[in-house]
């Protein structure tokens, strides 16, 4: 299989993190917080184009997905790596 066929299988895919955290919440009278207890959130956090950090949260829902697409960002890299390996050796590079 051709690397432009392995990327074509690992789209759509995400770069970045996804973390637990937790966090009170904007209810006045929760219980919860009131025993200073927090909830549970997700958040994804990544870098925009400019390289600046962002988080943005994400709905307990699409976690799963998320994080399927974030392995898939992972293995391009990996791949990209190895195209890079691949293209110096074939033009002499060695170690």
């Amino acid at each position: 299989m051709t690397q432009q066929q392995q990327l074509g299988r690992l789209l759509p895919a995400a770069h970045g993190t996804v973390a637990e955290v937790r966090k009170p919440c904007t209810r006045e009278n929760c219980q919860r917080c009131q025993r200073g207890e927090k909830h549970p959130a997700f958040i994804y956090v990544y870098s925009d184009d400019t390289g600046r950090r962002r988080c943005l949260h994400v709905p307990r829902e699409l976690v799963p997905e998320l994080r399927r697409r974030l392995g898939k960002g992972k293995a391009i890299t990996r791949l990209l790596f190895t195209a890079g390996a691949e293209f110096v050796r074939s033009r002499g590079g060695t170690r």
